[in-house]
């Protein structure tokens, strides 16, 4: 698959952090499965990912005061 940012380099499986702020904190999930770009680095997530994600910050939001560092491998 080509990156559609650089529209020349080739999306490659891997693993990438992400953070979000939420309403009362700062979340940073690590090892999230993502598509990257070699050339640009740029990243693409699958759906399946996307859900998962919202699901965790869903639920972080709730329990979680300032900042929170996931892995996603333990939660996913």
């Amino acid at each position: 698959m080509r990156c559609t940012s650089c529209k020349s380099g080739i999306m490659e499986e891997g693993k990438t952090s992400y953070f979000a702020q939420l309403k009362e904190c700062y979340v940073i999930i690590e090892n999230v499965p993502c598509l990257k770009c070699v050339q640009c680095g740029d990243v693409v997530f699958k759906g399946s990912v996307v859900e998962k994600i919202d699901d965790i910050l869903d639920s972080l939001e709730k329990i979680v005061s300032k900042i929170s560092i996931i892995d996603y491998n333990k939660v996913a």
